[in-house]
């Protein structure tokens, strides 16, 4: 009983475990193997009733409270799991496409990139026509530039999202299918204007284009694509060089319109309509300014979430500031780690796979550190420290506070960690707070008059600073160490050992170090496939005292890529097909796993007639293996079992994991 009476004496702290509650209740509906019955979520309910009752009871509110909220996470993923259900393409589609474009951005292979939805393709009926496509535009495209709101068509080849390339890994698929986009693909035609946009059709993304070319006319180069990123969203300027100087140095979040951005906007706005009022006496004797501004910082939060995109790292922000600006005009404290929780409650409810997005994730853990950590820091600080080094103190510690909550997540989910993200940091936090977002907020203040030139002008100067310190810091020889992909298990138990550390009140809380010291040692006993294989049986890989060799230097490089950064490894695919594993065979390419001899067959190699047990233990095929070729004896991987396992995994113990082991409501 005694941990019932600490909880019960712990009652009016626990609200922050709320949220942790329904995460719990999330991640346990997305970890299911099979899509949940109606019987299950009718048990859910039922279960909800006894427990309403018995949080009536003192002793046995707290954990009531948090079965209930862990029963609505699960009831809540699976609503907004079957209210999104859209359809997703079957098989592979060629011809023509029609639609109208809702989203213009770049691909990661820096080609311009379309988002059409009122899809029309050619012999797809329209209870099988995917709500949204996305589709890559390479070739000669200068016939005219794709415009929010217009009505485009185009021969392109398409296919539905891709799921992991190897057990456990990012699942596009499943991201897509929230997102309601049912096919991706490509094409090398010219893309036609069929019809232009309806007067005020998609507006916002057309404001938001206008803006942003406004912006890089102005300030030229990536200064002014990173400048336009900021402000509007669209970072489809940015090049290349630049986008992976950002991620070496640990800047990518700059660039990211999330709270830091949000915060930046909203602070300046806040402080100078609260501060410029009260210079008014009529005004500031009458009015609470402050709540004045908060209720203009509010109206200019919304518009910024609308001109962005409303992606889900800005509506993140947006409902954190929401909650923060409420508080304000309640006469409560803004920032708490309780307006932190029901931020968190409001979006979990609302998008339960936030929670699995690296943004989620990496904000909310950088929010409460950073909440919790200054809490402790202020407690401590004497009384009578100066201004400047109070300053100072401020900024060291949130970029050391906020860099090491959101560590062990960035390096699980984008598998490196930057050795000067630190520093990187701070020599462009300040830059950021200080001197783009006020300065683009001062543009878009001045705009209207034709006044916006200085400001842009110094808005460029701090982009441009930036963007050096990132390339400086990403120069640096051994500025990124590679780190592995983690167990699946290991993130969920540093999030909740982080969490308790923060959250509970008191000793007890160093109890949250057990779970994230079991995390980091499940995290350094990683075990990483012998052999991975591609769900086309193109691509293979074989891990090696070099690393991974790949079978291959072109082709599957998503896949490539994936494997190689899951392993800890940043080499490019050429350099990794060059390391020794696979050897030439008439047939194709031969390699030895866990001591078996294994073949990888050409997709031009003639096996008709052959005994491929005959030819290794592990027999890897582009096509289908032909009847008279199986027999028991040897693993034959080929197309067939491909297409119901998707990519394939096998261990040193020659244990063998298929990626498409749950059927889910996204699974192919």
């Amino acid at each position: 009983m005694r941990p019932f009476l600490w909880l019960a004496a712990a009652r009016g702290h626990l609200f922050p475990f709320a949220p942790v509650g329904v995460g719990i209740g999330i991640g346990l509906w997305f970890a299911l193997p099979f899509e949940p019955a109606l019987g299950l979520y009718a048990l859910c309910l039922a279960a909800s009733l006894p427990l309403l009752a018995l949080s009536r009871r003192d002793l046995f509110h707290a954990p009531a409270i948090f079965a209930l909220c862990l029963i609505a996470g699960f009831l809540a993923a699976g609503l907004r799991a079957h209210r999104v259900a859209a359809p997703m393409m079957e098989g592979r589609y060629y011809g023509s496409v029609t639609g109208r474009v809702v989203d213009v951005d770049r691909s990661q292979s820096d080609a311009p990139r379309i988002t059409l939805d009122r899809v029309f393709l050619d012999g797809i009926p329209p209870d099988r026509t995917p709500q949204r496509v996305r589709i890559s535009l390479h070739g000669d495209q200068r016939v005219f530039t794709p415009a929010h709101g217009q009505t485009v068509i185009v021969t392109a080849s398409l296919a539905a999202p891709e799921g992991p390339v190897e057990p456990g890994s990012f699942d596009f698929r499943q991201m897509a299918f929230f997102e309601g986009l049912g096919a991706v693909g490509y094409t090398r035609s010219p893309m036609l204007l069929w019809e232009d946009a309806a007067p005020r059709d998609q507006w916002i993304g057309q404001l938001r284009m206008r803006l942003s070319a406004g912006i890089q006319a102005q300030i030229g180069g990536d200064a002014g694509a990173f400048a336009a990123g900021a402000m509007t969203g669209d970072r489809s300027g940015l090049s290349l060089q630049a986008v992976q100087d950002l991620r070496d140095s640990s800047l990518a979040h700059l660039l990211a319109i999330s709270g830091m951005n949000l915060a930046f906007l909203i602070g300046f706005v806040f402080s100078l309509l609260r501060y410029g009022l009260a210079l008014v006496p009529f005004v500031a004797l009458r009015i609470d300014t402050r709540k004045l501004a908060a209720l203009f910082s509010l109206f200019i939060a919304s518009f910024y979430l609308l001109l962005s995109g409303a992606n889900v790292a800005t509506e993140r922000a947006y409902i954190m500031v929401l909650v923060m600006l409420g508080a304000v005009l309640l006469d409560r404290r803004a920032i708490t780690l309780r307006s932190v929780a029901i931020a968190a409650l409001i979006l979990l409810l609302w998008q339960p796979e936030a929670l699995l997005a690296p943004g989620f994730q990496m904000s909310f853990a950088a929010t409460i550190a950073l909440i919790a950590g200054f809490e402790a820091i202020n407690a401590r600080l004497p009384e009578k420290l100066g201004r400047l080094k109070r300053e100072a103190l401020v900024l060291v510690a949130s970029s050391l506070i906020g860099g090491l909550a959101t560590a062990p997540y960035a390096a699980a989910h984008f598998n490196r960690f930057a050795e000067y993200g630190f520093l990187a940091n701070l020599l462009t936090v300040p830059v950021m707070g200080a001197v783009v977002m006020p300065a683009g907020a001062i543009a878009a203040l001045l705009a209207p008059f034709g006044l916006e030139g200085a400001a842009l002008w110094v808005m460029g100067q701090g982009s441009a600073w930036i963007l050096h310190v990132a390339h400086m810091v990403a120069a640096v020889e051994g500025s990124v160490t590679a780190i592995p992909t983690p167990r699946p298990a290991v993130l969920p138990l540093v999030t909740l050992g982080f969490l308790w550390l923060m959250l509970w009140r008191g000793w007890g809380r160093v109890a949250g170090l057990v779970p994230a010291a079991v995390a980091l040692a499940l995290w350094v006993q990683t075990e990483r496939p012998a052999l991975l294989v591609a769900s086309d049986g193109r691509l293979a890989g074989v891990l090696g005292p070099e690393g991974r060799a790949l079978s291959k230097p072109k082709g599957g490089g998503f896949a490539a890529r994936t494997w190689l950064e899951n392993d800890g490894d940043l080499a490019p695919q050429e350099v990794a097909a060059n390391r020794s594993g696979f050897r030439r065979d008439p047939l194709g390419q031969r390699f030895t796993v866990a001591g078996e001899e294994g073949l990888i067959v050409s997709a031009k190699a003639n096996i008709d007639g052959l005994d491929l047990c005959s030819l290794a233990r592990i027999v890897v095929l582009p096509t289908d293996a032909p009847a008279a070729g199986q027999r028991k004896g040897c693993l034959i991987i080929d197309r067939a079992l491909l297409a119901k396992s998707g990519a394939i995994a096998l261990y040193d113990d020659l244990t063998l994991v298929p990626t498409h082991a749950a059927k889910r409501l996204w699974s192919p």
